[in-house]
């Protein structure tokens, strides 16, 4: 069959069908158009500046060298940044172990633990677990420096603190801490995890399943209000969504299971939260009238709503004010 040509108007040849786009192409750049054009290679760079920000910060903090050894006899406690580096906190902020009254029973258990690991012998992770105030974190810090009152120097017992939100570096503090001959308990304070929060993961492989494990001269205590680490309605939000709610449940609540020791603590009596205020009140010399102590202590506790060891501390310390006291023990 013969082609069939078309012939421009004037006879000239085949039209050509890319003329009309020329003569678009061909107009004149519009205002918005200069715009785009000089903000993209702004915005191009800009993305590269902060790629390779990025990637420098990454490259320095993987170049850093592990903490040497003899830096750990600079202090007994440290608190642990996810660039890499371990801040010495020369004093800690805590209390006597003899002032935490209404947790002897957890008080006994942690303190065994801790001593059988700080003399080398097989010891569990600890979830201190339960309600506010009673505590949890004041126990750890408490049996840490009992530990090591009769301890020689070079046999202490180091206390490393690792932010929640730090969690995911957790694997590179252990690389750290695997080739020291110290012996570290890592504490991670109100523990929790909610919505898609998967960073959990990455304790889960340290405290038991990863190929390298848990070092052998470190062990883990954390803090929650929860139980499971996981807030109720994630749980629940499981059970009603997954395709199968039962394994979808159980690898969130694995987390928990992989702490070897759970110490719950419930809500004080009244008498336990009387004995907290009158310990305080004895331990910094406070004195008033018993009766008056008795009432002024149940009346803040009344407006507080609860009664828990953190309620007793904050009437104490509002009584030693009034009264011209300086917390100070004696």
């Amino acid at each position: 069959m013969p082609k069939n040509h078309s012939k421009s108007p004037a006879g000239k040849g085949p039209r050509t069908p890319a003329s009309k786009p020329a003569r678009v192409a061909a107009k004149r750049p519009t205002a918005a158009s200069n715009a785009i054009a000089k903000t993209a290679p702004d915005l191009s760079q800009e993305r590269i500046v902060r790629a390779l920000e990025t990637i420098a910060a990454h490259l320095s903090a993987q170049g850093r060298p592990a903490v040497e050894a003899e830096s750990f006899e600079r202090a007994d406690a440290y608190v642990w940044h996810p660039d890499g580096r371990l801040a010495a906190v020369p004093l800690v902020s805590r209390v006597e172990l003899f002032l935490l009254k209404g947790v002897d029973r957890m008080r006994d258990i942690l303190m065994e633990n801790t001593e059988r690991f700080a003399n080398g012998l097989p010891a569990n992770n600890a979830l201190l677990w339960g309600a506010r105030g009673m505590g949890k974190s004041s126990l750890v810090k408490a049996a840490h420096a009992s530990i090591n009152a009769e301890r020689k120097r070079a046999d202490k017992l180091k206390l490393i603190e690792i932010h929640r939100e730090d969690v995911e570096s957790l694997p590179a503090l252990m690389e750290q801490l695997r080739a020291s001959s110290f012996r570290f308990i890592v504490f991670c304070d109100d523990l929790s995890f909610d919505g898609n929060d998967a960073s959990y993961k990455s304790l889960k492989a340290v405290l038991e399943g990863g190929i390298e494990g848990r070092p052998e001269n470190v062990i883990l205590y954390a803090t929650s209000n929860r139980r499971h680490l996981l807030a109720r309605e994630m749980i629940e939000n499981e059970r009603s969504t997954a395709i199968n709610p039962g394994e979808a449940v159980e690898e969130k609540v694995s987390l928990s299971d992989r702490f070897g020791l759970w110490l719950g603590f419930h809500r004080c009596s009244q008498d336990e939260y009387l004995a907290m205020v009158r310990g305080y009140c004895g331990h910094f010399d406070i004195k008033i009238d018993d009766e008056a102590l008795e009432r002024e202590a149940l009346e803040w506790s009344t407006t507080r709503g609860s009664r828990s060891g953190r309620v007793a501390w904050q009437f104490v310390q509002e009584l030693a004010g009034r009264l011209g006291v300086r917390l100070t023990a004696r």
